[in-house]
């Protein structure tokens, strides 16, 4: 087995898991001020919703076995990405009250492509072996990935973003983790070295768990980014329903 400096420590085994939950006092207290600064910011029902269920994704990445159960398998990070890019930022962005944001200038575009880099980046091997070898190196691509993902959905949420642009963003998203999963699933050889040795206790090869990896990412984590679609396609054809009622 590799030795590498893991942030939520060495791979469980099954029987290690469940004990195995994330205390670290930093990390404790990160979430805390971010829920605190939620709530307090917070000014509607909808608003504290969101700093909610923003706490319990922040729990269920860093606290919960999740984090060490991403040690072992690279489905289990993939996982955990997926929370943090396709729930935990749009949580957090709708638990900010929209005058607290900032007035996007800049196109649409370059959230879009900053957050896809660092998507398909840290999903490559080299890259991905080395936030694995330091806790530095660790946050490093987990806060890259949120601060990207944050950008991504203040772009696709904010009012004075167009339906079209919005729905642009969201679409383009769902394709290219759909290609990065699909390069994952369909792979004919494990790529990630430092889970060549820990996913036989869970009942899996490296190729299917990098297998699983992909369809994690194909499939489940383009889901939100859909809904969010359909949800403002819903609207503006709501509104031209309405307009359309309207005396000419």
């Amino acid at each position: 087995m590799m030795d590498l400096a893991i942030y939520c420590g060495p791979a469980p085994t099954p029987e290690e898991l469940w004990s195995a939950w994330n205390f670290d006092p930093p990390v404790l207290a990160g979430i805390a001020a971010i829920f605190l600064f939620l709530m307090i910011s917070a000014k509607s029902l909808r608003q504290r919703l969101a700093a909610w269920t923003s706490l319990l994704l922040m729990l269920l990445a860093f606290v919960s076995p999740l984090c060490a159960l991403a040690s072992a398998l690279f489905s289990a990070r993939v996982a955990h990405h997926v929370v943090l890019v396709t729930l935990l930022a749009p949580a957090i962005i709708l638990a900010i009250p929209p005058e607290m944001l900032r007035r996007p200038r800049l196109p649409a575009q370059l959230s879009f492509i900053t957050h896809t880099v660092l998507i398909w980046v840290w999903h490559a091997p080299g890259p991905y072996l080395f936030a694995l070898g330091s806790p530095a190196a660790y946050w490093l691509m987990e806060l890259t990935l949120i601060a990207s993902a944050l950008w991504l959905w203040m772009d696709i949420l904010s009012p004075q973003r167009s339906a079209g642009a919005a729905i642009a963003l969201l679409l383009g998203t769902t394709i290219q983790m759909g290609m990065l999963g699909a390069l994952l699933t369909f792979s004919r050889e494990p790529l990630f070295a430092a889970h060549m040795d820990s996913t036989h206790a869970f009942g899996l090869s490296p190729l299917a768990d990098q297998q699983l990896a992909g369809l994690l990412m194909w499939v489940p984590a383009a889901l939100p980014y859909l809904v969010a679609a359909l949800l403002r396609l819903r609207s503006v054809f709501s509104g031209r329903s309405f307009d359309s009622k309207a005396p000419r």
